[in-house]
């Protein structure tokens, strides 16, 4: 339990324990809410990441570091998340919610879902061997450690070409292996790197295995009927991400790439239903951004039941 039950119907629940879940949890237990912290695991995709530059306040961070930050931060604010639980069902029953998971159901007057998204993976041998070892998948995140490095980026959409534009003044090198024969992006951001002497595309490439010995050392490929050797410093895919939203699917509207949809105030199609961080429809992949839309559920959360209650 977060805290002690002062009833079997909740304030609100949140779901999910990356920083916009915790986030969320601390101002819960600030302003001495009934609430719950569901979680699979404690964590998100702290573990996903290495150093993080980034976070105001923080020179230096891993996400495991960091990730034990947050658990100190949770245990000062006396809340305990419930884990190894995962949530398979969201309904609605007059004016509250049932939340539905593994081990039991749950009822809340409010709902706040921050349970993330994960990387869309290559699923080629070498790939998990060289995570965080030259292999990332995010070059806001980790491009400053690939300073005046030669860089590969697998992708041909806006996420691939954001990288690209991103790392311009920080990599030696830039080569793009695309699966398809052309980009699939904004038109800006092909002709800024079309135009752009430091990077190499190479269409028609589909990535078969990542090489290394201790850190990443290669890519091979196949380009036709050839498969082809390229040399490389680090890799970073970019070819999508995945939202953990299964279990709101046909509950809550969800956009073409299946994050749920919310307004500038985090609500979504339903009242009373919250969504932050990188599950909702931001499409901004950030702990900042993730922090902030977490508090700003929670707060809403609040004055949606202060609201309810008049």
């Amino acid at each position: 339990m977060v805290q002690k039950s002062r009833s079997s119907l909740y304030d609100t629940i949140i779901i999910g324990s990356g920083i916009a879940g915790c986030t969320a949890a601390i101002y819960a237990a600030r302003k001495r809410m009934n609430f719950l912290l569901l979680t699979e695991n404690i964590g998100g995709q702290f573990f996903e990441s290495g150093n993080i530059f980034n976070f105001p306040g923080q020179l230096q961070i891993t996400g495991a570091n960091f990730s034990t930050l947050m658990e100190k931060q949770l245990a000062f604010n006396n809340i305990k998340p419930i884990t190894g639980v995962r949530v398979t069902k969201l309904q609605q029953q007059r004016n509250h919610f049932q939340v539905v998971t593994n081990t039991k159901k749950y009822l809340t007057r409010s709902i706040i879902i921050t349970t993330g998204a994960r990387a869309r993976e290559l699923n080629v041998p070498g790939e998990q061997k060289y995570k965080q070892k030259g292999l990332t998948y995010c070059a806001i995140c980790d491009g400053p450690l690939f300073k005046n490095k030669d860089v590969t980026i697998i992708g041909g959409g806006n996420s691939a070409l954001e990288a690209a534009d991103f790392l311009l003044n920080i990599a030696k090198k830039i080569t793009i292996l695309n699966l398809t024969d052309k980009f699939n992006a904004h038109e800006y951001l092909m002709e800024n790197i079309r135009n752009n002497p430091k990077v190499k595309i190479i269409n028609n490439a589909k990535t078969l295995e990542i090489l290394g010995n201790t850190f990443v050392t290669g890519i091979k490929y196949q380009q036709g009927k050839q498969v082809k050797t390229l040399k490389t410093n680090g890799i970073f895919v970019e070819i999508g991400r995945v939202p953990n939203v299964d279990f709101a699917k046909g509950f809550l509207k969800l956009d073409e790439h299946q994050h749920i949809i919310i307004d500038q105030t985090t609500q979504t199609s339903i009242p009373g239903v919250f969504a932050a961080g990188d599950c909702s429809s931001v499409h901004e992949y950030q702990y900042v951004i993730a922090a902030g839309q977490g508090c700003t559920a929670l707060l809403k959360a609040a004055r949606y039941l202060a609201g309810s209650k008049k």
